[in-house]
């Protein structure tokens, strides 16, 4: 017992130097140790019972065979149960780990899946696992060609980089040119808020809200500004202000006058508007009792007419007769503008046509007041209320059915209740209060403007404001005039012209255009300065927009040529990859890439379509301006996408050897309006081979202008099938030096065959060959013709490969003559 316990104290230290040492090493596992050691302390020194079936080798086994693991703090399962009674010595095996990646081709979202949880099963599972079967020289060249594509892209990042940063410096500079490039605008030394919104540009709502912004004060309408104020609000608006009393001066409307003292009564300016042969000049010629309408040529008005009629009271009213055809559309809506009451005549036996409506439009636009005069209401059978219920879905409410416009009845071939329509027009205008002042200088508008022989450069003038003496000095657009005499209507000549007058101005430098201002200068230096002034500011418009035009040209040949730059460095990448096997695909030739920019570039700015775009040059030339400017906006509608009209050159007056010229050196023609060429001017017009034209009709013109355009345009060529034979057989003859042809047996299936027409064949749908037939024969006999149900051969020029079963058809081409 004694040998026992002193084997067993000497073997204990032993013990716990072993376990001091894994202390040292193994910190985490203190806690499990200390237990053991107090566990092991219990028995330090006392004796040990001996167990029945023990012996002492047993216990020095137990003791060496401690086991220190650490104790599993999971719960038992089934699973771990089973692997350790698999042991058989009663030892826990962790359960083998499959190391294996999952593969999941299928990236879709499962049901109850987050959406985060999905994003991870995408990046987790949508990628294709590296085959095993790959080598190392494989993979070597897989790295590589991963590393050389991220080099590229990083190339190409780098260069798309540094283009949208070239951009923006291009952007940023063009922005700086345009503001340094500063509008310039010459302002007089004094000049009111009105005039100055007009030089500036603006609307004048615009600068009263610049002039708060700056703190100035009042801001009425004709508050009178000094140079310094002027200069500042035109830099508050980015502009270059030029104080500059001659290149500034210019002249504008007065303002409205306020002392009621200075305002006398004017005659009331009525505009008749209708469509086309609705009687309008008819009913004036019964007003004033003259026969016009007889004159005019195709009994259609081409022209504004203007003359006063003095009614049995006194009273006058100046009438204004605009055409009805659709060529004038510009006269009518000028004629809407300087109307105080518009008349439309609507004929019963009509009703509402395509002017009418556009009346209406121009009407309701310019905010004055209609009167409806239903005219032809003598005929037998017409139904007024028709045109009445016509007019209302037009918004056109008149007074009968509890609307504001008024309405009679006429008859301008009768005179039947002109007298009630006089009546309703001067009631009207009383309620309008039509006042002007007569004391300061005059202020009209032009209606027409013509060259008269005898008489020089004429224009019709109406007079809105002010008295118009002879002698007096006045601007209308760029030409002045200094009135040399004036004639009313009438031709009788007349001394002064009062508001609400027209009359025939004589003394034009140029001929003023139809529907420009007409304002009084003090004199001729100050007329000539004003004209000076207003062409130089046109030219300068116009070298404005070219300026516009070349830097959008620029632009654009900039963008191509970067676009082109884009293109042959993406040709030289793909190539690169192509060569070097990192891509699979062909790249497209540069050739292609370049012209497929080109035809992009084209579709865009439509310049194929220009180019290709066919042209009928023409100079214009009219009695009257108003007559040129419809002729030219009826010429320049006259177009599609082939052919279009291209008026080189228009101005009133007679057919000249300047225009002959020019029509010569552009390969056009002369197109004359109620002006006619004399006999010198056509002997050099048949030398030049120039075709000259002369109308009085404005729809005869648009009718032979277009058969020229059909006449320029090229044919439409269809072709008609006349004769169809179905081939049976197919036979091989004997020709000369023994050789054989084949010829093939057909029969007529449909129409007739000619011997000299044009044939084709055709399988399966298709057109396989097209020619001529080189013989067409009947058993042995030549033959001209085959029809319907006949057997014959035949044989082609150059084509031998038909078979049975191929269709033979005989085709006609038939050329159709284009309409535009």
């Amino acid at each position: 017992m004694s040998g026992q316990r002193s084997l067993l104290l000497f073997n204990q230290p032993r013990v716990i130097s072993q376990l001091a040492i894994r202390n040292v090493w193994r910190p985490q596992r203190l806690f499990q140790t200390s237990t053991l050691l107090n566990d092991s302390s219990k028995t330090l020194g006392r004796p040990t019972v001996k167990k029945a079936g023990t012996s002492n080798t047993d216990k020095i086994k137990k003791l060496s065979k401690t086991n220190w693991k650490r104790p599993s703090s999971k719960p038992t399962t089934p699973a771990t149960t089973a692997a350790t009674a698999a042991t058989g010595n009663g030892k826990k095996v962790a359960p083998k780990r499959d190391w294996s990646r999952p593969v999941d081709y299928h990236a879709e979202k499962h049901a109850g899946e987050s959406h985060k949880l999905h994003e991870r099963h995408v990046n987790k599972f949508s990628k294709f696992p590296p085959k095993k079967s790959e080598t190392q020289a494989q993979k070597r060249e897989r790295k590589q060609k991963e590393e050389e594509l991220h080099l590229l892209a990083r190339q190409e990042e780098k260069e798309r980089q540094q283009i949208a940063l070239r951009k923006a410096k291009q952007k940023a500079k063009e922005q700086q040119e345009m503001e340094n490039q500063m509008k310039d605008v010459y302002i007089p030394e004094i000049i009111n808020v009105a005039n100055l919104s007009r030089i500036l540009g603006i609307r004048l709502e615009h600068l009263v809200k610049t002039m708060e912004e700056l703190d100035m004060g009042n801001t009425s309408h004709d508050r009178m500004l000094n140079a310094d104020e002027s200069s500042l609000i035109a830099m508050q608006l980015d502009m270059n202000p030029i104080v500059d009393a001659r290149q500034s001066l210019d002249l504008f409307p007065r303002p409205p006058q306020t002392d009621p003292k200075l305002l006398f009564d004017r005659p009331p300016i009525v505009t008749i508007m209708g469509h086309v042969d609705h009687g309008k000049t008819t009913l004036l010629d019964t007003l004033r009792k003259t026969s016009v309408a007889a004159g005019e040529a195709g009994g259609i008005t081409q022209h504004i007419g203007a003359f006063s009629v003095k009614l049995p009271s006194g009273k006058k009213i100046t009438f204004l007769d605009t055409p009805g055809h659709a060529a004038f559309s510009s006269m009518r809506a000028r004629g809407a503008q300087v109307t105080d009451i518009v008349v439309l005549v609507v004929a019963a036996d009509d009703g509402v046509m395509p002017q009418t409506q556009e009346a209406i439009q121009h009407a309701q636009a310019a905010n004055v007041p209609i009167v409806v005069a239903i005219n032809k209401c003598d005929k037998p059978g017409v139904d007024s209320s028709h045109v009445k219920q016509e007019l209302a879905r037009y918004n056109v409410h008149l007074e009968e059915i509890g609307g504001d416009v008024p309405c009679v009845e006429v008859s301008g071939l009768t005179g039947l209740n002109l007298d009630q329509l006089e009546e309703t027009i001067v009631t009207l205008s009383e309620i309008l209060e039509l006042k002007a002042e007569k004391s300061n200088g005059a202020e009209g508008v032009v209606i027409e403007s013509q060259i008269e022989k005898g008489r020089g450069n004429v224009a019709s003038i109406l007079v809105q404001r002010g008295t118009l003496k002879t002698g007096s000095v006045v601007v209308a657009g760029q030409t002045w005039c200094k009135v040399r005499s004036m004639t009313d209507y009438q031709g009788k000549p007349v001394k002064e012209a009062t508001p609400g007058t027209p009359v025939k101005v004589i003394g034009w430098k140029d001929v003023p255009s139809a529907g420009d201002e007409m304002l009084q200068a003090k004199d001729e230096g100050v007329a000539k300065t004003v004209v000076d002034n207003r062409v130089a500011r046109h030219q300068r418009d116009l070298q404005l927009q070219d300026l516009a035009v070349i830097n959008d040209k620029r632009r654009a040949q900039r963008e191509l040529l970067e676009q082109e730059r884009m293109a042959e460095k993406a040709y030289k990448k793909e190539m690169y990859m192509y060569q070097r096997g990192l891509s699979d695909t062909v790249p497209e030739s540069l050739g292609k890439r370049l012209s497929a920019i080109q035809t992009n570039l084209k579709e865009e700015e439509g310049e194929d379509s220009q180019k290709d775009m066919l042209e009928l040059r023409a100079v214009i030339k009219g009695d009257v301006s108003g007559t040129v400017e419809a002729v030219v906006d009826c010429l320049a509608g006259l177009q599609n996408k082939q052919i279009k009209v291209k008026v080189v050159q228009s101005s009133v007056g007679n057919i000249s050897e300047g225009d002959i010229q020019l029509a010569a050196a552009c390969e056009g023609q002369v197109i004359g309006f109620n002006v006619k060429a004399d006999k010198k001017i056509q002997a050099e017009a048949s030398r030049l081979n120039v075709p000259v034209k002369s109308y009085s009709v404005i729809y005869k013109l648009l009718e032979e202008v277009k058969d020229d355009l059909s006449n320029m345009l090229p044919p439409i060529i269809s072709t008609q099938v006349v004769g169809e034979a179905a081939i049976l057989q197919i036979f091989d003859i004997n020709t000369k030096g023994r050789e054989t042809r084949p010829v093939a047996g057909c029969r007529i299936t449909n129409g007739a065959i000619q011997r000299n027409s044009k044939v084709r064949v055709v399988r399966n749908k298709e057109t396989v060959w097209e020619g001529e037939l080189s013989a067409l024969r009947q058993v042995k006999k030549d033959i001209s013709e085959a029809k319907k149900g006949l057997e014959c051969g035949m044989s082609f020029e150059g084509f031998n490969d038909f078979q049975p079963g191929d269709v033979i058809q005989s085709i006609q081409t038939i050329e159709t003559k284009q309409k535009l």
